[in-house]
């Protein structure tokens, strides 16, 4: 179903993405794409599509704002397509990554238990750290649902729209609010 829906997604936005594309030729030139080697589902290796973003390892003025608008990433519906990924789980990461946070034991292995997402939990949190990111996408493999999947996706919805760091902070404001008012 979810290579399905990425299908019919890519049609509806190929006129907004054929006028992304032509204007990143514009502004950034030529490759269009990135392609990197990420770690999926039982660490199988596949390789990831995004639209570049990044010159001499800096992020372009262009790029940053496919990069706030979460733009950049639309490429990824590929990877759905192919069956690499779904459209919410933990962050595909490179080996480099893995390593880098140590997540390489048999501990962490909870986290390659379920396919990579476009995004996930760990993406829409309001601080990126290595012990919340494993925290959140520990949490999602154990307790993968219906329900935490629709809040998700709504909450990357909104963030496409105004900003992913203006929804974080709108969402996590919320619920901050909410919990006071609990005690």
């Amino acid at each position: 179903m979810q290579r399905v829906i990425a299908s019919l997604i890519l049609i509806l936005m190929s006129p907004a993405l054929t006028i992304i594309l032509i204007l990143s030729i514009a502004f950034q030139g030529l490759p269009l794409f990135y392609k990197q080697s990420r770690i999926g589902k039982h660490k199988k290796r596949f390789i990831i599509y995004k639209i570049r973003t990044m010159e001499n390892s800096t992020a372009t003025k262009f790029g940053k704002i496919l990069r706030n608008t979460g733009i950049d990433e639309v490429p990824q519906l590929f990877n759905i397509i192919k069956g690499d990924m779904k459209f919410i789980g933990p962050r595909p990461l490179t080996q480099a990554d893995i390593e880098r946070l140590e997540w390489n034991t048999p501990y962490h292995d909870i986290r390659w238990a379920v396919k990579p997402g476009l995004t996930g939990l760990a993406q829409l949190a309001p601080i990126c750290h290595k012990k919340i990111s494993w925290f959140l996408d520990a949490y999602y493999s154990r307790n993968k649902s219906l329900k935490i999947d629709a809040i998700i996706i709504i909450r990357t919805i909104v963030a496409m729209f105004i900003g992913k760091q203006k929804a974080i902070s709108i969402i996590y404001l919320k619920t901050y609010k909410r919990k006071q008012t609990q005690l």
